[in-house]
């Protein structure tokens, strides 16, 4: 009866996990497709030289650490058992990749850019202080923000 009442906490554990980290996540998108309206008038550019312009440059980044819950862990242990590509973590990634762009745009909104050169993106998982507890994805991307003079 024991074994049966500990089956059926897991359980009820992994929906309440699925079900408000998929309200988390739609909320996030949510707010990153708002806010890549707002600032799609800046431009990233992955090129190394900048133009032949009067200018100003600044490095400019953003960076965001996201959480792993429960049930992408639990997910993720299955098909990594079976073998396969892992879509749980694909779309925690691309939430932190899509985070960090927004935030380094925002920092070169405020210095008035209008361009990022030389754009580059780092990552790394940041784990619980065990290797089964859950961890985090980090994303830290960083450029170069073109200014014009005028607004410098």
């Amino acid at each position: 009866m024991a074994d049966i009442l500990q089956l059926l906490l897991v359980l009820a554990l992994l929906v309440i996990g699925f079900v408000f980290g998929s309200i988390a996540e739609k909320r996030h998108y949510a707010s990153i497709k708002e806010r890549e309206r707002q600032l799609r008038h800046i431009i990233l550019v992955p090129e190394k030289r900048l133009p032949r312009r009067e200018c100003t440059t600044a490095f400019v980044c953003g960076s965001v650490v996201i959480g792993m819950d429960y049930f992408k862990m639990a997910t993720a242990a299955f098909v990594h058992f079976l073998g396969g590509r892992i879509g749980a973590y694909e779309t925690l990634v691309e939430r932190a990749r899509r985070e960090a762009i927004l935030r380094m745009k925002h920092d070169a909104a405020i210095r008035g850019a209008r361009l990022i050169f030389n754009v580059k993106f780092s990552t790394s998982s940041i784990l619980g202080q065990q290797q089964q507890q859950a961890g985090c994805v980090e994303v830290i991307a960083y450029g170069t923000a073109v200014i014009p003079r005028s607004a410098a």
